[in-house]
């Protein structure tokens, strides 16, 4: 089973990120052979569509179970779409969350628990309506 935990830093040892579309780095954790992968999120600086982009990563990774704190209603949907089970509440570095998970101390969500565009940092130049492909 492969396991994604949004993180800060590419090692078991850096801090998780509760953001998931904006986070720095994306640790695919394999529980069969115990490999890590660090995968650079490119969506990171992303003017719009960090949660699609950033997702498909994911996807493409072939991930079973997503850690992270917060999921937008697009990456959410592709979740929902491809089967991948997204747990939240985890809490220090990427080898914590995952020991939280393997001991069941982590929650799934059955729905998006983060509004369009929250991950965008304030003064990004983003007004409203622009960078959504309306």
């Amino acid at each position: 089973m492969k396991i994604c935990v949004t993180a800060s830093g590419e090692g078991l040892d850096s801090e998780m990120d509760p953001r998931f579309g904006r986070c720095s780095y994306f640790l695919i954790y394999d529980s069969e052979t115990k490999s890590v992968e660090s995968i650079s999120n490119i969506s990171v600086t992303a003017s719009g569509g960090a949660g699609i982009k950033a997702a498909e990563a994911v996807t493409n990774a072939g991930v079973n179970v997503l850690l992270t704190g917060s999921v937008g209603p697009n990456a959410f949907s592709i979740f929902t779409e491809v089967g991948i089970d997204i747990q939240i509440g985890a809490k220090g570095t990427v080898r914590e969350a995952i020991k939280q998970y393997e001991a069941g101390e982590l929650e799934s969500i059955r729905s998006p628990n983060s509004a369009p565009h929250t991950g965008m940092k304030k003064g990004s130049g983003m007004g409203k309506g622009e960078g959504r492909g309306r």
